[in-house]
């Protein structure tokens, strides 16, 4: 009989990411040969077990790897695929989200919004925090626009008292030109921003819109108002350490030490759901095309609804959102292309008719001139 590798997860249960890799490691096994697993259930940030330094197991992947267990396993050559980014690269093979690509993902759907005035709220001393902050710090430069910050240890949250760290976080937003786009580096964090805003009277969405990171859907519903955020693919994540473990279990070298995995879009809530547009006519442009673009709406159709000549409505849209009304509908079609391709098996053709294309080939060619990637292509990095 075929012995089953001895495989040691050190994942947190106690939040949906790690939830959620979980569930990409179990899709992995279950397809493929099956292992002996245990599950340390923990939170996040927890010490490793003392004894896993003398476990005579095959293989770990780690959520909660400190720099010291990591030279331990380097020394120890035990096949591990770290997962954990709060400290940076500490030498183990890892997988982790493209950060980066997460804050200029907030930042765009911000700038979409008509914001110009925008701030940062995370925790600082976390290697993943500190690219999400600079992602959407570079994505707002590239527009012109400046960003405030606000960050404090992530240890601050549980050993400072809650009326102490809201106090801070609802003087900071008090202070911020309005209406104000904030992103928060995870769920937590906007949840805390989105109470420190109930604090100081500020009304949400309107002056301050907030966007979180995670998309921990129970904590987003919770919050007051519902906080919008960006959709991780932490399922992803986990599939692919599972299937680079078991290459470093059978001997193989990884063909890359480090993978990135983009996040998959966002979920739009009541905490981002406004336009801060001074213009009302671009206003009403902009939330027609975006109600109505994957019907196949022509810039004729906004004409329609808004008294305004097309070479008028062309330059505001462009002093406003520094794109052109048909770029506008564009933009919305190719996001519902990419939540379909995501979320869903149907076909091209199934996809092009409800995101508003007549034909499936025009759509990949527009879908390939904006992305880069042909719709399969993008269908494959996102669901592996």
């Amino acid at each position: 009989m075929h012995r089953r590798a001895h495989v040691m997860l050190i994942v947190e249960t106690s939040l949906a990411y790690g939830r959620q890799v979980l569930r990409g490691i179990s899709r992995y096994v279950v397809s493929h040969q099956p292992w002996s697993l245990y599950l340390d259930l923990r939170e996040l940030m927890v010490e490793p077990p003392e004894w896993l330094e003398s476990w005579e197991g095959d293989g770990i992947i780690s959520r909660s790897t400190t720099p010291e267990l990591a030279a331990k396993l380097l020394r120890l050559k035990m096949p591990t695929v770290d997962l954990t980014d709060i400290h940076g690269d500490m030498g183990l093979p890892h997988i982790w989200t493209d950060n980066v690509a997460v804050g200029r993902l907030a930042a765009a759907h911000l700038l979409e919004r008509g914001f110009r005035h925008f701030a940062y709220c995370g925790f600082s001393g976390h290697y993943w925090a500190g690219l999400r902050r600079d992602g959407f710090r570079a994505a707002l430069a590239e527009a012109g626009a400046d960003c405030q910050i606000l960050e404090s240890p992530w240890a601050t949250s549980r050993a400072h008292s809650w009326e102490e760290q809201q106090r801070e976080i609802a003087d900071w937003l008090a202070r911020l030109p309005k209406p104000v786009g904030v992103m928060a580096s995870n769920d937590m964090r906007g949840q805390h921003v989105l109470d420190a805003c109930r604090r100081r009277e500020l009304a949400v969405p309107e002056e301050v819109a907030v966007i979180g990171v995670d998309n921990d859907e129970l904590l987003c519903e919770m919050c007051d108002p519902p906080l919008s955020s960006v959709v991780m693919n932490a399922e992803r994540i986990g599939y692919d350490a599972a299937a680079l473990l078991d290459q470093l279990m059978e001997g193989h070298a990884p063909r890359e030490r480090i993978s990135l995995v983009e996040p998959l879009g966002i979920v739009t809530r009541q905490s981002t759901d406004v336009l801060a547009i001074e213009d009302t006519l671009v206003a009403s442009a902009v939330k027609f095309i975006r109600e109505h673009a994957c019907e196949g709406v022509t810039v004729d159709d906004v004409l329609k609804k808004v008294p305004l000549s097309r070479s008028v409505l062309e330059r505001r849209f462009r002093k406003f959102l520094s794109r052109s009304p048909q770029e506008e509908i564009r933009l919305v079609q190719i996001k519902r292309v990419k939540q379909l391709l995501a979320e869903s098996d149907l076909a091209l053709e199934q996809i092009a008719e409800l995101a508003g294309y007549r034909h499936a080939e025009y759509m990949s060619v527009v879908f390939k001139r904006e992305t880069g990637q042909t719709p399969g292509q993008y269908r494959r990095a996102v669901t592996g």
